[in-house]
């Protein structure tokens, strides 16, 4: 009888006192790490359904949470896209060693991207639920009224209202960070394999995102599953068996 992996949970201090939460469980490389969405965080259906796959491999997962998120010390509106992008690489650097399998759901996607960016050489493979790169700006700030723009000039934050809960704070700085971040507007100098899931009735972000960023990563091997009557959070049982079936793919040598 196979033995199941100890997990571990910690916190680590990302360099000026902001800790950073996170629950590793060790395995056979290539370690998956699960990057949550905007306000979201290492507890949902599908960070979950994620580690429990690699624990019935044996295969070693990560996952965590941003600055701001869950577990983590810090506020919601001193994040940018940039700054969540540097707590998930302190944490991967931190933690793990050797090949990669970034998977990103929402905001997670985009900062997935970025991630595999910044460590090309370690990247064996991505999988996007509903990635949103280029949020902020097609999004967000493309959907304001020139009165909400003014608002958030003026205030620095603006709170919109959001399908899930309370309204969502968006900040001038998370608007001005993810402009010099946007990734659609060129070729992404990735060749790794890509899995991309998307709902075509996700009412937050464009199912046709998915086909923009096909367009632009430079890797061959891509491969996008549109889900007809799929939303943004992809986590109903078949939604959840896609990713599993994503995973299967580029963790297991048959694919089974």
């Amino acid at each position: 009888m196979q033995q199941k992996a100890v997990q571990q949970a910690g916190r680590t201090d990302r360099g000026d006192g902001v800790a950073l939460a996170w629950i590793q469980t060790p395995g056979r490389g290539p370690t998956t790490v699960f990057l949550p969405g905007y306000m979201s965080d290492m507890t949902g259906a599908k960070a979950m359904l994620t580690e429990s796959f690699c624990v019935d491999q044996g295969l070693a997962c990560l996952r965590l949470d941003y600055s701001g998120h869950g577990a983590s010390g810090g506020t919601f509106i001193d994040g940018t896209i940039g700054r969540w992008t540097e707590d998930a690489l302190v944490l991967i650097d931190h933690l793990t060693e050797g090949p990669l399998v970034l998977v990103g759901s929402s905001m997670g996607g985009w900062i997935a991207l970025l991630a595999a960016l910044a460590r090309p050489e370690r990247i064996a493979g991505l999988i996007g639920t509903a990635a949103a790169p280029d949020f902020t700006e097609d999004l967000m700030w493309q959907a304001m009224m020139p009165f909400e723009r003014a608002q958030l000039e003026r205030d620095g934050v603006l709170h919109v209202p959001s399908l899930y809960g309370d309204p969502t704070p968006v900040t001038a700085a998370l608007i001005a960070d993810g402009r010099s971040r946007l990734l659609l507007d060129r070729p992404i100098p990735l060749r790794c394999p890509v899995r991309l899931l998307h709902g075509q009735r996700d009412p937050d972000v464009p199912w046709q995102t998915a086909l923009r960023l096909t367009e632009r990563l430079q890797s061959d091997d891509v491969q996008v599953t549109l889900i007809k009557d799929g939303d943004h959070r992809l986590s109903r049982p078949a939604d959840l068996a896609l990713l599993e079936r994503a995973l299967a793919g580029l963790l297991l040598q048959d694919g089974a």
